[in-house]
């Protein structure tokens, strides 16, 4: 738990002085990006959360992923979790910025469930239809759960749209179950 509110500390505290910067998109980039290379590499996630590895070997390895992919300040965001024994986080701040970042721009994030990848022409679709419904730009994070058999769930902030197979499936169920 404490974690994840320093988390918030951290980001919050990255995004106003990357504001004070004019570089709040730069910045998000370079988030977004920190955020999926820990995500998708487990040799990172290994790496971050060693307590036996020193926090040298630890930077040097960040320097070299890292190198020539995002800026100074973000650099200034690891040395920091560095010198304050918490790069272990550094998932985490990364992805509270970028909900702090897009919370700050009206931008939603449209979670979008389905049995398989959408296709860019689907995306769009969402994108626009997200558009009509709030008013507001949106992102789409697209989750993958092959329970649902076909068919999508929707959510946008509080509100979920379940248009599954499986839901479908449920539905039918519960009025057979009520009719016998």
């Amino acid at each position: 738990m404490s974690g994840s509110r320093a988390a918030v500390r951290y980001a919050k505290a990255i995004l106003s002085f990357s504001l004070e910067q004019n570089k709040e998109v730069e910045v998000n980039n370079d988030m977004l990006l920190v955020a999926n290379t820990i995500n998708e590499n487990t040799d990172l996630q290994l790496l971050l959360n060693s307590p036996i590895l020193k926090s040298d070997l630890k930077k040097a390895a960040l320097k070299e992923v890292f190198s020539t992919k995002i800026s100074s300040l973000s650099f200034g965001l690891i040395d920091l979790l560095i010198e304050n024994k918490r790069l272990p986080i550094l998932k985490d701040v990364a992805k509270k910025y970028n909900l702090l970042f897009d919370e700050l721009k009206g931008i939603e994030v449209a979670k979008v469930t389905s049995a398989i990848p959408l296709t860019a022409a689907l995306q769009k679709q969402v994108l626009s239809k997200v558009k009509e419904i709030t008013g507001k730009d949106a992102t789409i994070e697209n989750v993958i759960n092959p329970d649902i058999i076909g068919g999508f769930i929707l959510r946008i902030g509080d509100v979920q749209y379940d248009a599954s197979v499986a839901n479908k499936l449920q539905v039918l169920k519960r009025q057979f179950e009520n009719e016998s």
